[in-house]
């Protein structure tokens, strides 16, 4: 067996960013760049009121100054000419400043009379004009590491950008394995169970930018999982469920290692998950996860998740741990990095009285999972604990 720490960093050693396809950027939210988006033009692309007022030529008049209207600038209409000295435009949000203005006065400081402005007593000493390329100049580079937001989306269409160059969104192939499995909607047999870990999987995959392919259920010999192995050709990583353990009739690790695969690592000190097996198999990276259902999902945020932002060309960090104080006294932990259904309540939480790997329900109103390293003393109540909220 090997550390979580180690698996993780093997497994996301067998994957390499994807490529880039161009996307118009209407279908860019939440999807990661390929390459930095250079800005086309200043923005604003001249100098701007930034309030609803009167452009004048001076940038100190007094209280009682009078000017003359000449003329209105609004957003997309610009007053065309110079001002000139008693003179004012009147000027709203956003628009083009007149040339020869050196200041806005607000609205709410002057006093109108037909074509006539006087400067009331009390002005605001703010010149009101946003200066061209203020918010950014044409030639400036936006390049983050995380998938684009709504306001990184207003960003891009304002630097000038209809189209933007992204990360082709990861395909994971998905197969589940075992003669107890049937797809939901079907009857189950007497010895059957409904498969349920791979549509987690799907969900948890698109969840993070990727794309799941569901495989049809592997069946419990050779030739059945060789034909679906075949279908999962092209994909950007295989991932299997169940049949990765080492009876007679987990065929995973048997039929792989007769295809070429080189394997990466397998079983890991972890609970639960211990029988984990990554590796290469005609070149495409494939991982095989436990078949209990925590396990399988638990495993799929460990070391799938950071394994799909490595394709995305993000780091292939961990799952962010915080700090939480327990609510109950826990006994000390074994060998192997505990990870335990737990629920929230403000900064206190609670692991689950059973920590049975085969029970969704509990992981479905879970909101946390517990990480106790190996080996980690008993701990009391108030004691700080490392959680991973889910």
């Amino acid at each position: 067996m090997i550390p979580v720490a180690e698996a993780l960093s093997r497994v996301c050693a067998l994957v390499r960013p994807v490529g880039a396809e161009h996307v118009t950027l209407r279908a860019a939210a939440g999807r990661v760049l390929a390459e930095p988006v250079i800005a086309k033009r200043d923005q604003p692309p001249f100098p701007a009121s930034a309030m609803d007022g009167y452009a004048v030529p001076i940038e100190d008049p007094a209280p009682g100054d009078r000017f003359r209207m000449i003329g209105e600038s609004a957003a997309g209409h610009g007053h065309e000419g110079p001002l000139s000295a008693g003179e004012a435009v009147r000027i709203f949000t956003g628009a083009p400043i007149p040339e020869g203005a050196a200041r806005v006065i607000i609205q709410e400081d002057v006093t109108r009379n037909g074509d006539e402005i006087v400067l009331n007593e009390a002005l605001d000493s703010r010149r009101y004009i946003r200066a061209a390329g203020a918010d950014f100049a044409a030639g400036t580079t936006f390049a983050p590491r995380r998938p684009l937001r709504p306001a990184d989306i207003a960003l891009i269409a304002a630097m000038g950008h209809g189209e933007v160059a992204l990360r082709r969104r990861p395909e994971i192939a998905l197969i589940a394995t075992g003669d107890e499995l049937v797809m939901p909607g079907e009857d189950p047999g007497r010895d059957q169970i409904v498969a349920s870990n791979t549509f987690g999987l799907a969900a948890m995959i698109e969840a993070a930018g990727g794309i799941a392919r569901m495989l049809p259920i592997a069946r419990d010999n050779e030739a059945s999982l060789e034909t679906v192995l075949d279908l999962a050709a092209g994909a950007d990583m295989i991932v299997t469920v169940g049949g990765a353990s080492v009876g007679d009739r987990d065929l995973v690790a048997k039929v792989a290692e007769a295809r070429g695969m080189e394997r990466a690592f397998y079983k890991v000190a972890m609970r639960p998950g211990k029988p984990l097996m990554a590796g290469r198999i005609g070149g495409i990276p494939m991982v095989g996860l436990p078949g209990n259902p925590v396990s399988a999902v638990l495993c799929g945020t460990i070391f799938i998740l950071p394994a799909l932002q490595v394709m995305l060309g993000l780091p292939g960090d961990p799952a962010p741990r915080s700090p939480a104080r327990l609510a109950v006294d826990l006994p000390p932990n074994g060998a192997r990095e505990h990870y335990m259904r737990a629920r929230l309540d403000g900064d206190s939480v609670t692991p689950f009285e059973s920590q049975d790997s085969a029970r969704l329900a509990i992981l479905s109103s879970a909101d946390a999972l517990i990480v106790r390293p190996p080996h980690d003393p008993a701990r009391q109540v108030g004691e700080t604990v490392d959680i991973i909220r889910l």
